[in-house]
């Protein structure tokens, strides 16, 4: 796959694996969690691969704790993981999660519009791992028809089990995910081909508005002059 600009190596965020609501996305980006120094060992004996390592197109059903039914949720990566777009179920909207320009995009397709935050503080990801985990190694296994490597994760919020293929495609999860969030998450179809660019754009005609404030972001009153009060 052919891209406008250089594929950048990324160093990588906290992530939450288990739920990929929109909604939980913007508060994760607002309320923005910084990744821990690696541990000064190898990192390339002790982890799977945390970034698909080529353009792949992911479905997944997904299934938090008490939820009765899971939902269905389509994923792209591109760049090694630095785009990556999560489409929310029924088609409500789309999350696109540039790791280059630590932007999320917002996408609302009922009205039509989006919305950019500056993610500054970094993104919370819902299907990569990343450095603040601890892994070990179990066995092997398949899910939708791809091999994969089965992982104990720890982190600090609990554990949860992981299935990564060797060019790093979170197969399946199931478990406590780096927020406290339980749950379960695997792959029902994989497919590796070229994605174009405008698979991370806003679609054409869509009217960008501003973000909603972070949570706790006091409003401004206006008195009956229109002055700030």
């Amino acid at each position: 796959m052919k891209h406008g600009t250089a594929r950048p190596r990324w160093q990588r965020t906290r992530t939450g694996v288990l739920w990929p609501g929109i909604a939980v996305l913007a508060a994760g980006v607002a309320s923005g969690c910084d990744i821990p120094a690696a541990r000064a060992v190898d990192p390339s004996s002790v982890h799977p691969p945390l970034t698909p390592t080529r353009d792949v197109q992911v479905d997944y059903n997904v299934q938090p704790d008490g939820v009765p039914e899971p939902k269905a949720v389509r994923t792209w990566f591109a760049y090694n993981g630095g785009l990556m777009r999560i489409d929310s179920p029924q088609g409500m909207g789309e999350t696109i999660l540039n790791r280059m320009s630590r932007q999320v995009t917002i996408i609302i397709n009922p009205q039509k519009v989006y919305s950019q935050l500056d993610a500054r503080y970094g993104i919370r990801n819902p299907f990569l791992l990343d450095l603040s985990m601890t892994f070990s190694r179990k066995g092997s296994a398949t899910v939708a028809g791809v091999p994969c490597t089965q992982w104990d994760v720890t982190t600090d919020q609990g554990s949860a089990t992981a299935c990564v293929t060797d060019d790093g495609v979170v197969l399946q999860e199931i478990g406590v995910d780096g927020d406290g969030l339980k749950g379960r998450l695997e792959a029902t179809k994989v497919v590796y081909a070229p994605i174009p660019d405008s698979m991370f754009q806003p679609p054409e005609g869509y009217r960008k508005i501003d973000p909603p404030p972070p949570p706790g972001t006091p409003s401004t009153r206006k008195d009956a002059d229109g002055k700030g009060g």
